[in-house]
This record gives structure tokens, sequence and C-alpha cells, in this order.
């Protein structure tokens, strides 16, 4: 996913600040302790990290805890308890499919075969009783149990007559429900009536239920399969592509709900607010948290992550500097030594939310070169959930990003250079109180007008339901960042979008305000 990238000296160094001092194996480096690239190529685990124990076996459950802690220790002591409880008992069950012939399963107890004689006599009783019920009538065995059972316990007495001749069948003493089947049995299910003694209502009111009941209809043939439907429930206006529409039968583009989840998420918005926390904060700048994404990128190209697990990650490290110095105003959440602990954490809960094979905790305890410990990864790893409420439904401005991009048909270098201001705008402080959806919406309006590829367009104000009024405030917070001087502290984000797998489209020419605005 992400260009290899040589580096002659470790990665994220920070001389100056103490903090995030510790370097990370990239696959570069990899690539040169190998003999050849075809070795490479036969490397096991190509997405984990070049850490000590992988050549130790280590065994993760299918449905393992939130951690996904498990160490060989732990398996040993699993193995030993498991050795125990087979010496003790080892069950033996035989049962045969007849219904005359069952044996209950035998014990061996310490070698010993032995039989409970209470069990047996319960199970005899049980199985004489159902052969007999069998004998007699099988058909009717389940409704004789919902009407000596379920139906016994209504009161027998008289109910008033029903209008409808055809309703007719409650009787006294009868526990035969009045929508029986057409047969006679008694129905196994209860319907409204059965649950209304007729001495609590009048008989008008029982009229009325009973009619009401009937109206009923349980025919569900009315509603359209999503294979045969053909309406689209949000229409385009004239002049602007129905994307969705064009998409219909395309069950991966899942174009009936994908309007829709789109607006939920920016409905979701309010919810994930960050707001200037490091007024609160007396450890941690703006120039720290720009260093921390930097490394949080740096990890993100080692591991080969997804892009969405990034920007979720970031935004779990807002998330928390804001909720946490809320609640703790008389000091801060965590020190600037744990700034890296914040951000390894954010990135291993962002990882197991959004990777189909997530890095262990070993890779992320390795990443920062032993500087914490596991407890401290794990302890860290619950505050953040616990801060946002275990929440991980996060709109993304990528994700905004690629639903635009896609229902304007934009090209892949296109989006490539909005992708790469979004990114870059991470690494800004003064960024991070802003909409997630108006990022997007504004980076590929300036990607569009860098490439002379036209102006906000019809078809993009429906998708994005932002007019160029709406968004321009923000174009130009980014497009500032576009002109910022490139700092070598923090130049992770230019460096791998000037590689030729992302178009480098680090090196398209700027475009100023003026030239946005008009």
């Amino acid at each position: 996913m992400a260009p290899t990238r040589l580096a002659s000296k470790p990665l994220a160094v920070n001389e100056n600040l103490n903090i995030l001092g510790h370097g990370i194996t990239t696959r570069s480096k990899q690539m040169a302790t190998l003999k050849t690239y075809k070795d490479s190529l036969k490397a096991p685990n190509k997405r984990k990290a070049d850490s000590p124990m992988k050549d130790a076996t280590a065994k993760r459950a299918a449905f393992g805890d939130i951690t996904n802690a498990f160490n060989k220790s732990s398996a040993l002591g699993l193995e030993k308890e498991k050795a125990t409880v087979v010496k003790k008992v080892t069950v033996e069950s035989k049962v045969l499919p007849t219904v005359k012939n069952i044996r209950l399963p035998q014990a061996t107890l310490n070698g010993k075969t032995s039989k409970t004689k209470t069990l047996q006599r319960v199970a005899t009783n049980a199985i004489e009783s159902v052969q007999k019920h069998f004998a007699k009538d099988p058909p009717k065995l389940v409704a004789a149990r919902a009407q000596n059972g379920i139906l016994k316990n209504i009161e027998k007495k008289e109910k008033p007559v029903v209008s409808n001749k055809e309703n007719q069948n409650v009787s006294q003493g009868s526990g035969k429900s009045a929508r029986s089947d057409m047969s006679g049995e008694p129905s196994l299910y209860m319907t409204a009536l059965e649950n209304i003694s007729p001495t609590d209502v009048t008989k008008e009111e029982y009229k009325t239920i009973s009619e009401k009941l009937d109206k009923v209809v349980l025919d569900d043939t009315i509603n359209k399969s999503l294979d045969d439907e053909t309406e689209c429930p949000h229409e385009a206006p004239a002049g602007v592509p129905d994307f969705d529409q064009e998409n219909w039968n395309d069950q991966f583009q899942v174009s009936n709900y994908a309007m829709d989840i789109f607006n939920y998420l920016k409905g979701r918005e309010n919810i994930f607010q960050i707001d200037d926390y490091l007024q609160r904060s007396k450890g941690i700048t703006s120039w720290m948290r720009s260093l921390l994404v930097d490394w949080m990128v740096e990890v993100q190209e080692s591991f080969e992550l997804n892009h969405e697990t990034l920007y979720l990650a970031v935004k779990l490290v807002d998330l928390y500097l804001t909720r946490a110095t809320r609640k703790q105003k008389d000091k801060d959440p965590l020190t600037k030594e744990e700034l890296q602990l914040l951000g390894a954490s954010s990135l291993f809960i962002a990882a197991k939310f959004d990777e189909r094979i997530p890095p262990l905790v070993d890779d992320f305890l390795y990443i920062c070169d032993g500087a914490y410990t596991l407890s401290q990864l794990l302890k860290m790893e619950m505050e953040v959930l616990y801060a946002i409420d275990f929440d991980l439904g996060v709109p993304l401005s990528y994700r905004f990003l690629r639903r635009y991009a896609r229902c304007a048909r934009v090209s892949m270098p296109t989006l490539t250079l909005a992708r790469f201001i979004l990114e870059l705008c991470l690494l800004e402080y003064g960024l991070v109180s802003l909409s997630d959806s108006k990022m997007a919406a504004a980076a590929l309006y300036i990607a569009l007008r860098m490439k002379a590829l036209g102006n906000w367009t019809p078809t993009l104000e429906y998708y994005t339901g932002y007019k160029l009024a709406e968004i321009l405030p923000v174009a130009l917070l980014q497009n500032a960042v576009l002109h910022k001087k490139p700092k070598s502290a923090i130049s992770t984000v230019r460096n791998k979008y000037s590689h030729t797998i992302f178009f480098e489209v680090a090196k398209v020419p700027l475009v100023d305000d003026a030239f946005l605005s008009s």
C-alpha cells in the first residue's frame, strides 16, 4: 500500500523535546538486511513489524479479549490446566437413535464406571410419558401441551357472543382459541383476545377489539425485495447525474443506502466536536502534537495500515485530550512523556476497528522502542475507550472525500492530491475543530483548482450538501497550510506524497487565495 523509503538515520527523532525519539524499523531497512529481493517475497508476516518475537510462535484467539494480549506463558498455563482436567474426568457418551433403547451417558471417574440411579429414574419416566403421548395422538401432542399449559391458565368464564359466527368457538371451560385453525384444533399461539378477561370489558369494547384484529394483514408479499427495487429514494436535481441510480444493481455499491449513510455521518459530527483543549493543558503544545501525528503517519506506512486507521487514530487522540482535560481541570490528564503512549494506543484501537489483520500489541510496544510496558499500553487503551464512551463510529474526512470524489467522477491523481491536502492538515492543530465533511469538500475543491479542472459544480454541491460560499473559508485555511515552509522534523507526509506511487502530488504548483476565491 505505502511506498518504501530509504532513511539514512532513525526516523521520527526529536532531539530538542526529548519525546518521540524512538525510531521504528521501516520496510526499507528490512530489505537491506535480506540477501535478495526473492527472499523478501518469501518472508512471512509481511504486515507485521520486525519485532524481536517474530520467530516465536504467537497464538491469537479468534474471539480474544479487546487487548489481543496473549503471551507464551499464559498459553502454557492453559495447556497444563487442560491436561489436568483430562486426567481427572473423562466422559464418554453413547446415545442410541431409538426412543425405547436410551442409555444415559456413562461417566468414568478415575477408571471406575458409575451410574446415577436418580437420573435413570427421571429419564425413564420422561421417556415413558413421551411414548404414551405419541402412541395416543402424535399429531396433537404439541397442541395438547399448549392447551393444557398456556391456555389452561385463562379464566374459564362465559365469554360474550361475538357477531362474527365463524369466531364463535369460545365456550365455557374450553381452552380453545377464538382464532383457531380451520381443522378445529387449538392454535399454538395466543391472540390479544385471549389475554383479556371478558369481565374487564364491555360487549361493545370486546366487539371493537375483535374487529380491529380481523383487519390485521399478515401477508408480507406487498413489501418489495431489494432485488426488485427500481426506485431511488433520493432524486438528483435536473442536470446532475445520479451516481447512485447508475449503480443501483451493484450490491457492492449499496446505492440504496449510500446517501442516507453519509447524511447520518454528517449528522453525527456534532457528537465528536473538538475544542481548544491546549488552553487547559500545561505540558503539551501544538508542536508536540504535530510531532506525534507525523510519527503516527510513519507507523501507518511501516505497518501498511489503511488510511482510515490513521484518521481514526488521530481523531481518538484529539477526542481523548478534549474530554480528559474537561474532566480534570486542575491537572493534565497525561504528561508529554506519555503523549507517544496515547498515539500508540489510539493506533492500536483504530487498527482493531478498521484492519482485517491488525498488528499485535507487541508490535506497538516495539515501535515505541521499549519506552512503555504492556500494562501501560493496555491501561491507556482502556482510558481512551472510556473517554469516547466506546463509540468508534467517528465521521472521518477521508471517508467523505472518497464519496465526493466518486460521485463527481474525479480521476485518481486529483483524488490523491486532495488526500495529500487532508493528510497534511492532520498536523495542524488550528483545524481540529472544523467539520470533517467541510474539510473533505474544501480539500477536493483546492485539488480541482490546482489541477485546473474547473470550479465547484452543481454535482458536488448536491452530493456534499455545501455551496462554495460555505467551504471557501475552510479552503483558504487549508491553502495557508500548503504555503507553509516545510520543516524537516515533520516532513513525513510531504515525502510520502512525493513518491511516484502517489503521482508526486506534493510537487504540484500551488495557487494563491485570490485564485481560489474567483
